[in-house]
């Protein structure tokens, strides 16, 4: 064997560097490719969603025109069942209301004695004890009509003398033959109040004349659902005058503003105690139908005529209202609510679709809340809907689409995996 076939390849110092070399630009192409691939498994981060929302949809704002007309003095509140409820205005404690308390009488006699549309009912004979209490009463300068002994009236002419000219006498008659004696009447007065609920309620009488019969407004409101609710009640109370047996001429209504302004009832008071008291229901138009408004006004105060403060303060409040219900603004077409916000770019404005107008309560408080579709991965374009914003004000809800103003496209292969 020759010697040179012996020889073996031994490395330089300078192979081994080349080496080292090839091994590390091969380990750091791995770690690229494994970071790599993993940055951009991670998939396109969401933007985040960051509201907007204007002061406006806190609280409803007042109507254009301004506040409602409400009383500086005494009590009122309104409500449009289903539609709009306004705060009461004014004390909250129970205050005497004087002839409203007739309303209560005529529902608990027809409770115990139903009525139809058209029937007269039983015959009511004007008793000995019933003549005594009417020479008191008009020595007191009480509101009444001209009673004799033995003079009869039907059920429903009872309930157009007090309903109508508010007699005083005519509630006593009806209380004593209905339940023997007064006392026992009230009684059944206060136990309807408290089971409608009314607890800030009490009557201490049959016709209003007695201090103790107190409500507040809203057990008010609701006594003037319930008597409307009637039809013998709904009839008269619309009623400017009726005639009545023993007078020649009608006895007309001390509701003056009956048939103004829509209003259709129900029941005034006054007296010094009271004040100017008038709870109402007047038709409205809303939404292109007609609803009955309920309203009262309470406690109200004057020097020449307190009844006549009282029928002022809700004719202007009726009128006052149809700014109301033709809808209060709370948000615009084309309304910034908002952004989306990338983390790759800049943020995308949101707008509202349409605007929102809703009935509703000035001051009433407003809640919103947006419920968020799931954003494609892709290009998010312009006008896509990222959500809809449900806006919920007293009875009223309202839906707008929220939607971007420019389009949205996903990061950049570099950013992502620089970023991801």
């Amino acid at each position: 064997m020759s010697r040179s076939a012996g020889l073996r390849f031994r490395a330089t110092p300078a192979h081994h560097w080349v080496r080292w070399i090839v091994l590390t630009v091969c380990a750091l192409v791995v770690i690229v490719v494994v970071f790599g691939a993993v940055q951009l498994a991670g998939g396109t981060p969401k933007p985040k969603l960051s509201g907007a929302l204007p002061a406006s949809l806190t609280k409803v704002p007042e109507p254009p025109g301004g506040a409602l007309p409400w009383p500086t003095t005494g009590e009122a509140g309104m409500e449009i069942p289903g539609v709009v409820t306004f705060p009461p205005v004014g004390p909250t404690s129970p205050v005497p209301i004087a002839s409203i308390t007739k309303l209560m009488t005529t529902l608990v006699l027809l409770k115990d004695h139903p009525l139809q549309p058209g029937q007269q009912g039983p015959t009511i004979t004007v008793t000995a004890p019933v003549m005594t209490e009417y020479a008191a009463d008009l020595a007191n300068h009480d509101s009444l009509i001209p009673l004799t002994l033995g003079e009869q009236l039907t059920e429903y002419q009872a309930i157009e003398a007090m309903l109508v000219p508010s007699a005083d006498d005519v509630a006593q008659l009806v209380a004593q033959w209905d339940a023997g004696s007064e006392a026992a009447f009230i009684a059944k007065m206060n136990a309807q109040a408290k089971s409608w609920g009314m607890s800030g309620t009490t009557f201490a009488g049959v016709s209003g004349v007695a201090t103790g019969s107190v409500s507040t407004v809203p057990d008010l409101l609701e006594l003037g659902q319930k008597a409307m609710a009637n039809p013998i009640i709904r009839s008269v109370v619309a009623l400017p005058s009726v005639t009545l047996p023993g007078s020649p001429k009608p006895y007309p209504t001390y509701n003056f503003a009956l048939d103004e302004d829509g209003i259709v009832g129900i029941k005034t008071g006054s007296d010094a105690a009271a004040g100017g008291c008038f709870l109402f229901a007047a038709n409205v138009k809303v939404a292109g139908s007609y609803k009955l408004v309920y309203g009262v006004v309470l406690g109200q105060q004057s020097r020449t005529s307190t009844l006549d403060k009282a029928l002022s303060v809700a004719t202007n409040l009726i009128v006052a209202l149809r700014r109301v219900l033709g809808g209060i603004t709370l948000l615009h077409t084309g309304q910034h609510v908002g952004e989306l916000r990338p983390a790759w770019t800049s943020p995308v404005p949101l707008e509202t679709t349409g605007g929102v107008t809703v009935i509703a309560a000035p001051g009433t408080r407003v809640k919103t809340s947006l419920h968020v579709v799931k954003l494609p991965s892709g290009v998010i374009p312009t006008g896509f809907a990222v959500g809809q914003l449900v806006i919920h004000a007293g009875l009223q809800t309202a839906r707008v689409d929220v939607v971007t103003t420019r389009s949205l496209s996903p990061p950049s292969l570099t950013w992502r995996l620089l970023h991801g």
